[in-house]
């Protein structure tokens, strides 16, 4: 039994490759053969496993048996690398059509093996190198040995081709139904160094005063399924990360009736502007509680529409659509706040006070310009105030009663805009949908933290900051798709690939090189994962003999216990 392989060329150009399964045998003295089966829509690495099988027939352990057989005298066994964790991945990224997206050259195979690497262990292009060492990333990939700079030069690739690939992730997902609504959302990642040529200054959403930062933008489609991601200069508004969203949407998606859904300050009038020159085109976001005041001045909104039901007011003159509600839970997480930052406040006032009676040179200027600092510190300037009494060298803060009605009468409250037509989509819809920025916030969340640690960003230069983010950000489709799948597994996702990575292949040699990889079967714990992922573990591992290393030696700093 052998592969009878052929290669033709039409006349259009197009090369053809067929791939038959065949045995030959003699019959009245002549050659014939026989064709058992047609394998030309079979895979390279299913071609490859099969081809290997039939070579190596004779030395194969039987599959019928629990026993460890060698193949022959003077073979033994070892553990060899991990395949569990990247075997799963691997297929999980193959059923989520990213491995297609990336495509099967060497750069496309080097980028997936940057994705696994970020869902199983978070790290630099050079921690990847040596995940690799311990991992069978080249045998389970089919893919050349690599080392760091491989790995640098393939985030330019991938810099090159992002939008090229996010394409052919959204024609896998979607073929010919395309969304129609679109959420958006912008975060930021502070950093580490001084040298990244996107890193600027700007509103910091980590909190982290006196870093640099890249802002970076995340298109998702109603499921919270990311679509493209965007880096953009530290000091970049949300606003002004809108146009290329909705360029993508009408070009690279070539979407024609669409909706964003974006946060408070992201969809302006600028925005708005934009929107409306697109046909089809229209968005939901949220107000700003000066905007809402307005509101409320003007008379288009009443304060006694805010209620847990939601109420609707249609501007018509506008064509704008306003839905109203009061979340009684937000509300009073905002007064306990407030509550908060007044005995902290007064806490800090009376400290203020023993200094003075405590310290007669002391000028009691100081301390009220000092306390006044910490109220407007604070933000509770607009309802408190503050006195001196010069006889008694005491400071006082009061509330001023009717400025903090003033400011407690929206609390909890919120409106939603949005220009669709009311016979369209109900308020109900609007009110859920903006909601779902839920789903583009949580995203954030895993890409940011633990999990796929965005941070550090261990690159300087703008293109591959670029491909590192969206590295993550397919990394993220994977973590979601599996957290999915082990939703009923009590453990993390990142304590399951842990658990995954303990499977290991067992080498079959002879004493010279690597002849057979064995995958033994899974322990029951390790066995439920992959069930639950529904992944089928391969028996036998093609050994390239591939040795990944890295350039560069562990410093010795980083031994020291």
């Amino acid at each position: 039994m052998h592969l009878d392989k052929c290669t033709t060329t039409a006349p259009n150009g197009k090369t053809y490759t067929r791939v038959l399964l065949r045995t030959t045998f003699r019959e009245n003295g002549k050659v014939k053969h026989r064709t058992i089966g047609n394998l030309s829509n079979c895979s390279p690495q299913e071609i490859s496993a099969i081809q290997f099988a039939l070579e190596n027939k004779d030395s194969i352990p039987p599959s019928d048996t629990n026993a460890t057989v060698f193949p022959k005298s003077g073979w033994s066994s070892r553990q060899g690398a991990s395949v569990g964790a990247v075997v799963v991945v691997h297929q999980i990224a193959k059923r989520l059509g990213i491995t297609s997206a990336l495509g099967n050259d060497r750069q496309g195979k080097l980028a997936l093996w940057q994705v696994i690497a970020r869902v199983i262990d978070q790290g630099s292009r050079l921690s990847a190198v040596r995940l690799a060492t311990s991992h069978a990333a080249c045998d389970i990939l089919d893919c050349e040995s690599f080392n760091e700079n491989d790995l640098y030069k393939n985030l330019d690739w991938l810099h090159e081709r992002q939008a090229i690939i996010e394409q052919r992730l959204f024609k896998s997902r979607y073929k010919e139904d395309k969304p129609g609504l679109f959420l958006y959302d912008v975060t930021s990642s502070y950093l580490e160094g001084q040298d990244n040529e996107l890193a600027a200054f700007g509103y910091n959403r980590d909190k982290k005063s006196g870093k640099k930062q890249i802002v970076v933008g995340l298109l998702c489609d109603i499921t919270g399924n990311p679509l493209s991601i965007e880096v953009f200069e530290g000091n970049t508004s949300d606003v002004k990360t809108m146009p290329s969203q909705i360029k993508k949407a009408a070009g690279r998606f070539g979407c024609s009736e669409v909706t964003f859904v974006g946060d408070r300050g992201m969809i302006k009038n600028t925005v708005i502007d934009e929107l409306e020159l697109v046909d089809g085109f229209h968005y939901i976001t949220a107000l700003t509680k000066p905007q809402m005041q307005t509101l409320l001045t003007d008379g288009i909104i009443q304060l006694s529409l805010f209620d847990k039901e939601i109420h609707e007011v249609e501007d018509t003159e506008k064509n704008v659509r306003y839905i109203l509600r009061r979340n009684d839970v937000r509300a009073e997480e905002i007064r306990s706040s407030r509550r908060d930052k007044l005995h902290s406040a007064q806490i800090f006032c009376e400290k203020k006070n023993v200094y003075l009676a405590t310290h007669a040179k002391s000028k009691t200027e100081t301390a009220l310009k000092a306390v006044q600092d910490k109220i407007a510190q604070l933000k509770i300037d607009r309802w408190v105030s503050v006195d001196v009494d010069q006889h008694l060298r005491e400071i006082k803060i009061k509330q001023v009663v009717e400025q903090l009605a003033e400011e407690e009468k929206l609390d909890g409250c919120y409106v939603i805009k949005t220009d669709l037509e009311k016979s369209a989509v109900d308020d109900k819809t609007v009110h859920d949908r903006y909601k779902d920025l839920a789903k583009v916030e949580w995203a954030f969340r895993i890409s940011k933290t633990a999990e796929l640690e965005l941070r550090p960003i261990n690159v300087r230069k703008e293109e591959r900051t670029r491909a590192h983010v969206f590295v993550v950000m397919m990394a993220y489709m994977i973590v979601r798709e599996l957290a999915r799948l082990w939703d009923s597994v009590d453990l993390t996702v990142q304590e399951a690939l842990n658990e995954l990575s303990t499977l290991c292949v067992m080498e079959l040699n002879d004493g010279s090189v690597t002849k057979i990889n064995t995958i033994p079967k899974p322990r029951s714990s390790v066995a439920t994962l992959v069930d639950k992922a529904k992944v089928i573990l391969p028996e036998l591992l093609r050994a390239r003999g591939e040795v990944v290393a890295t350039r560069k030696k562990l410093h010795s700093e980083r031994k020291r216990v």
